[in-house]
């Protein structure tokens, strides 16, 4: 029997509101996210289920992913323009 891990990439889940978001995946994708949600209870003491993992799981992905950083920081952003101060007649 393997000892419970403390290193999992992903942490205790922080509370949030949700989106309600569905999806298909091959079964044998499914059945690695609940080894994981189960590997994620040792470690942290709460029961989750994998459709709970899944957005904390994309939120890292993206996080780390360095392309979707470099087309993110080029992407243009809105700023307010400088407000001009009044001068003196």
């Amino acid at each position: 029997m393997s000892t419970p891990t403390k290193k999992l990439r992903l942490g205790p889940l922080p509370s949030s509101t949700s989106t309600k978001l569905t999806f298909t995946c091959p079964a044998s994708l499914k059945a690695d996210l609940d080894h994981y949600a189960a590997l994620h209870a040792q470690a942290y003491g709460e029961t989750v289920d994998a459709a709970t993992l899944i957005p904390h799981m994309l939120e890292a992905f993206m996080a780390g992913d360095r392309g979707f950083k470099k087309r993110d920081a080029s992407k243009p952003t809105l700023q307010k323009s400088p407000q001009r101060e009044a001068t003196p007649p």
